[in-house]
Order: structure tokens, then sequence, then C-alpha cells
């Protein structure tokens, strides 16, 4: 269950384009997000001068997914320094440390090791990492503070605007808020998120694109057959997992493979389209 909760965030420098520092108020995780523009003036700072797991976070126009790479370090700042200089996909980088300098290597480890399993499983972004690290030895009260703090960890992400391990589970959604868009041999369904608009799996999507077809969504298409999230049924695209798109009509156009007012093709059961029920 969700519950109210208190967030608050600190711009050092003033900037709310520049390095953010997150905390709920009543938990000991802080996250520090760091633009990769940004990493010469947070290294005045001593923030991230402590133990702690991060993420890079990036896109990549040959992939379907936003990006993102785990670690962890005894230092985050000299670790977001090698990082600044071994990979070139990421834009931001977010360290989570504690606010009372309680982490030690065994606990960034495990943390490192429950972000990683838990980002392969929600399957939101794409995962940089090469293998998934052994879990370390700890104790058992050990690991229910640890899961406690992933859980803020989790939250702080979301609020940054990195919603890793966000899942969308369609049992979960109200069958009356199920849109649909049914096209020449092919139907799909989805939904209006709080990310986007995600199309489940099971939905199907036309073979062939329209000659006036933009490039964006010929790409994209190609890009989701690339990650085998759309997979060739014959006569049919079929989405092999859940999607989640930007927009409706970014949805619709993949599903239709031409451009489309996802707002009036996405319809629910009663016919009424999403401009309707959400915009009137």
């Amino acid at each position: 269950m969700t519950r109210p909760q208190t967030i608050q965030i600190f711009l050092p420098d003033g900037s709310p384009r520049s390095v953010k520092i997150a905390e709920i108020t009543n938990r000991v995780v802080k996250a520090i997000l760091v633009p990769r523009n940004k990493l010469e003036y947070i290294s005045t700072r001593r923030e991230l001068k402590n133990v702690g797991i991060y993420f890079l976070f990036g896109e990549s126009e040959e992939k379907a997914k936003p990006i993102v790479y785990i670690g962890e370090a005894e230092d985050c700042l000299d670790r977001l320094k090698q990082q600044n200089k071994q990979r070139d996909f990421w834009n931001y980088a977010v360290a989570m440390v504690s606010k009372t300098n309680a982490f030690t290597k065994a606990h960034v480890k495990y943390l490192e090791h429950i972000a990683i399993k838990l980002a392969i499983d929600s399957n939101t972004y794409g995962t940089e990492n090469g293998t998934l690290p052994s879990t370390p030895f700890i104790t058992e009260s050990m690991e229910a503070d640890l899961l406690d703090s992933f859980d803020t960890i989790k939250i702080l992400l979301s609020t940054l605007g990195f919603p890793l391990y966000e899942k969308v589970d369609k049992s979960l959604i109200n069958e009356k808020e199920l849109l649909f868009i049914n096209g020449r041999e092919v139907k799909a369904e989805g939904d209006l998120i709080d990310d986007g608009f995600v199309v489940f799996k099971g939905s199907q999507a036309k073979k062939d694109t329209v000659p006036s077809c933009h490039q964006y969504l010929i790409t994209l298409r190609q890009n989701l057959i690339s990650a085998e999230i759309l997979v060739d049924k014959g006569s049919y695209y079929h989405f092999e997992k859940n999607y989640i798109f930007n927009s409706p009509s970014t949805a619709g156009g993949v599903v239709l493979g031409r451009s489309t007012n996802g707002w009036k093709k996405w319809k629910n059961k009663e016919g009424k389209t999403l401009d309707e029920l959400k915009r009137h």
C-alpha cells in the first residue's frame, strides 16, 4: 500500500536543472542527482565522498528502452569520475548514501545485488550490467534494515524522474480503464499511466508501415523488434512484454504503422475515446 510521504529536495547551486539532493525526511538514505556536466561542481562538495550505490541513466537511439548501469563504491565521487571516462551512454548519475554515514562495503554490495536483480525483473530500463553480482553474507536483521532502505531508494529514484522499479501489471488495472485500438487484422490493449501510455503484453501491431509514416515511428518499431519486444508472428507483430510509450499517439502509431491521434483512436469498451475520458 502506498502512503503519503514528505520528500525534501535541496538545490545546492539554486538551479532546478542542476544537482539535486533528495531525502525522505524521516529516513536515513539520501539521493544525490548529478547531471554529467556537473561532476566538476559536485567535486567541490562532500555529499558524494561516501560509501553508496549509484545509478547511471541514459538513452540510445539504437535501443527501445532507456538504459541504466548500477554499481557500488566506497567513494562514489571517485567512482563517478572513473565512469565519466569509461562509459559513454549516461547523462545523469544518482548516488544513494547514508545520511548518518552508516553504510559499509557489505551494505552497499547487498544493495547493489538487489538493485540489479529487481531492475532486470522490472524490465522498465535496459540494464548495462553484464552479470548479476553474488549476494554477500549479511545477517537477517541487517537484511531487513537494507530492504527498508531499498524501499526508500525506489521512491527517491521515481521522485527524481527515474521510475526504474515501477512495474506495470495489467492485473492491477481496473478493467473499466482498459483501452483498445483496432486496425485491420490487429488489436491492442493499453492504458494511460503516470509515466506515459503502456501497451500490454499480448497486443498486436501491423507488419507494414504506410509510405507516409514518420521516420521516428519506423525507427522505434525497428528498435522494439531488435529488443524482442515486438516479435514476428507472420501476419502481425506480437508484443511479448508490456511497453511504455511517451504518448498515446506514439503507442497508436507503432500499433497501426502510421501517424495516429492516439487520443481519438484509443477507446474503452463503451466506445468512449481517451480524449473524452480524460480531457473533457
